[in-house]
């Protein structure tokens, strides 16, 4: 059997340095050889340079689903920071939606060799990665999260990770990222419009926060903010700030500004996961 690493960098691949925690080479393809049985072969595609999970792009997640393509049926473990997993998971998860492939992410909370959650979550990837599924996983903390609706909700904490359950993901239309300007906007009490107005000026789409089962304030200037950004032709996906529960529409009066506006309904979708659906079903 063979296994193919594509380590983007993150925590699970620091040391110590005269700074601070800093990426260490080769850390990561070590403890991984070091886990595997003796019938399995590794391939190793290293991002170089190794990168902070907040300072991947969408064109890092082409470069990662470059690499997945370029090895067809081999299953796949990605080593990636904590910050943006949550984003990447959505990404690989849709982009792959009906590919048949094995992704298996993997980071820590803790580097290698520091005593933390390391090597434990690194051995789970690599037996998760030789089970006969076709998902895109997140291993961390004794669990196997489908990837497609990961929240981050620990910043500490070596349990760190949930996965919200998202509609059956289908084929997406793309299944590559393109440089269109995206980005997650959040309702506030007392939100001026103008600001709503000036953030959705320089976007093509955009990814709605709202209230509880999908409510939004009755401030004729937001309405009127979001019904003339859908008449330009942008997209508007709205998305609970709720962690769990999803949009009702037609629950409360107080959200049919946002479905007359032409505003969509993400449902169940995590803000992460609505982004990526706008990139990829444009």
């Amino acid at each position: 059997m063979t296994l193919l690493l594509v380590h983007t960098g993150g925590t699970i691949g620091m040391a110590p340095g005269p700074l601070g925690l800093e990426p260490a080479a080769g850390l990561v393809e070590q403890a991984l050889t070091a886990l595997l049985p003796d019938n399995v072969q590794l391939l190793t595609h290293i991002f170089d340079p190794l990168l902070d999970s907040a300072d991947l792009s969408p064109s890092d997640w082409n470069r990662i689903l470059d690499v997945i393509d370029a090895h067809p049926g081999i299953p796949v473990i990605v080593t990636h920071g904590t910050d943006t997993m949550s984003f990447s998971g959505a990404a690989l998860a849709q982009a792959l939606a009906g590919s048949g492939r094995h992704v298996v992410l993997c980071g820590s909370m803790v580097p290698l060799g520091q005593g933390g959650d390391a090597e434990a979550n690194l051995a789970l990837a690599v037996r998760a990665a030789q089970s006969p599924d076709a998902t895109v996983e997140l291993v961390f903390s004794g669990q196997r999260l489908a990837a497609a609706g990961l929240v981050k909700h620990d910043s500490r904490g070596h349990d760190a990770f949930r996965s919200q359950p998202q509609a059956t993901l289908l084929p997406p239309r793309k299944r590559r990222f393109d440089d269109r300007r995206l980005a997650i906007l959040t309702l506030s009490p007392g939100l001026p419009a103008t600001v709503l107005v000036a953030a959705l000026g320089g976007l093509d789409a955009a990814v709605l926060r709202v209230f509880g089962a999908g409510t939004v304030m009755s401030d004729p200037a937001i309405l009127a903010a979001l019904t003339d950004a859908v008449a330009q032709g942008k997209r508007i996906r709205a998305v609970s700030q709720c962690e769990a529960g999803g949009l009702e529409p037609g629950a409360y009066a107080a959200g049919a500004g946002l479905w007359q506006a032409g505003v969509e309904n993400g449902g169940p979708e995590t803000s992460e996961a609505a982004l990526i659906h706008l990139w990829l079903n444009p």
